[in-house]
């Protein structure tokens, strides 16, 4: 009888596990790494939904045609942004910025994690100075976390 009923539980829980409905979103960092603290850095959050499949084309041999999407129905107008600290300024790199920065971003997680949020992968990626006169660079890190429906 035992047995039957450990069985019946596993079974249970799989059915659930399998048929529970995932969400997913996104936050992303963008930390500014130009020097003399020109850049900007912020934490983006949208808050409004877009549906891919509208702004998708396939493209095969026999049919190439443009994706006509327009920007301004692709671009997200409701969205939350945090303003951050850039990692450099007029003396150079800034440590307590970055500390400044380590404290809002784990603010932000810790409050998603509150609404039932968890958080499944994190990447990231830099694009930085090239050289001489180019005064670029940012380093991105997008959090994607999830919960069921």
């Amino acid at each position: 009888m035992k047995k039957l009923l450990i069985v019946l539980c596993i079974a249970l829980f799989s059915f659930i596990e399998t048929n529970a409905q995932v969400e997913y979103k996104v936050v992303t960092s963008v930390e500014s790494i130009v020097p003399n603290g020109l850049g900007r850095s912020r934490l983006i959050s949208a808050n409004e939904e877009k549906d891919y499949k509208e702004f998708t084309t396939t493209q095969t041999e026999d049919d190439n045609t443009r994706n006509k999407s327009k920007r301004d129905e692709i671009r997200v107008k409701d969205f939350d942004e945090t303003k951050l600290l850039n990692f450099y300024n007029i003396g150079g790199i800034r440590f307590q910025n970055i500390a400044a920065n380590d404290a809002i971003i784990t603010s932000k997680i810790n409050t998603m994690i509150q609404e039932g949020w968890e958080l499944a992968f994190v990447t990231s990626g830099v694009e930085s100075e090239g050289g001489k006169g180019d005064g670029q660079g940012i380093f991105i890190t997008r959090y994607l976390f999830k919960r069921t429906k």
